[in-house]
């Protein structure tokens, strides 16, 4: 059984561990209010961009739609981008985005697909490294850049328009975890390539007003999608943000409260031991004056 003193260097420790998580919790809590207000003001944006391009789509069909809008008419090969945070100490956070990604690669191996796989950030490409290997062709570290933006997303969105169009990938698909709450983060796919316009995305209602385009849809569109795709990449990056946040100060106040029942739980043994030690003491005390 311990003795007092390392009950008592137990005791100190985990205070000490406390005081750590406290402080996290209140530092993620100051950057959690920024991330939340950049995922929000980019949600408008991505949705607006995708209304202009579902309006621009729906007057290109056949040969003339760019590729990024149709597709290659393949569904063989296969690009997996999966953006998770840099650091942990978030709960299951980046573990719940690697989990659905993971299931969706499974998947597609076991249908025969053709999958390769990027990682954005640490958290992702450490696992998928072990559990795909050379699968695994490019990882991104998020926290090279001092501020999330544009620099982030930009080299993300040319890697996956060279793969696509060098003819590796058919269907890109990016995994990312929207941010809900502050206790909900839900991992989320989203088909960049061929784009596809989300329910919330529709086109733009014009009154029944024709337009006549200059250039051509098709030319608007060849400049718009490379633009949609770095937004909606830049989107998905500061959902991720406010989500890792949000993960980070409620795993941070349940250490925090479980480091206090830990301390209570503790303390008590430590003053029931020393009690006993004391009785004990006196017990020999007592015995000893009455053999004299």
């Amino acid at each position: 059984m311990a003795s007092l003193k390392e009950m008592r260097n137990r005791i100190g420790s985990v205070k000490a561990t406390q005081k750590i998580t406290k402080a996290m919790q209140m530092v993620a809590a100051a950057k959690l209010k920024r991330a939340q207000e950049q995922a929000e003001n980019a949600r408008p944006y991505a949705t607006r961009m995708a209304s202009v391009i579902a309006n621009l789509a729906a007057g290109v069909s056949g040969d003339g739609a760019p590729k990024l809008l149709a597709g290659t008419g393949a569904d063989q090969r296969h690009l997996i981008v999966v953006a998770t945070a840099d650091k942990g100490l978030a709960g299951g956070f980046s573990s719940n985005v690697v989990r659905a990604a993971r299931d969706r690669i499974n998947s597609l191996i076991a249908q025969g697909k053709d999958v390769r796989v990027i990682a954005v950030g640490k958290k992702s490409r450490d696992p998928l490294t072990r559990l795909f290997g050379d699968k695994v062709v490019k990882s991104f570290e998020l926290s090279e850049h001092k501020v999330l933006g544009l620099p982030a997303a930009q080299p993300i969105a040319e890697l996956i328009a060279e793969s696509f169009e060098d003819g590796q990938a058919d269907v890109v698909t990016l995994f990312y975890s929207q941010f809900k709450s502050v206790i909900s983060q839900v991992p989320t796919a989203s088909q960049l390539i061929p784009a596809v316009v989300e329910g919330d995305a529709q086109p733009i209602d014009l009154n029944g007003a024709v337009y006549e385009y200059e250039p051509s849809e098709e030319e608007i569109l060849e400049t718009l999608l490379p633009r949609n795709l770095t937004t909606q990449i830049l989107a998905a990056l500061y959902e991720n943000q406010a989500g890792f946040f949000g993960a980070q100060m409620a795993a941070m106040d349940n250490a925090t409260r479980n480091a206090g029942d830990l301390i209570n739980s503790l303390t008590l043994q430590y003053n029931r031991k020393r009690q006993a030690q004391i009785t004990t003491e006196l017990i020999e005390i007592i015995a000893g004056a009455e053999a004299l």
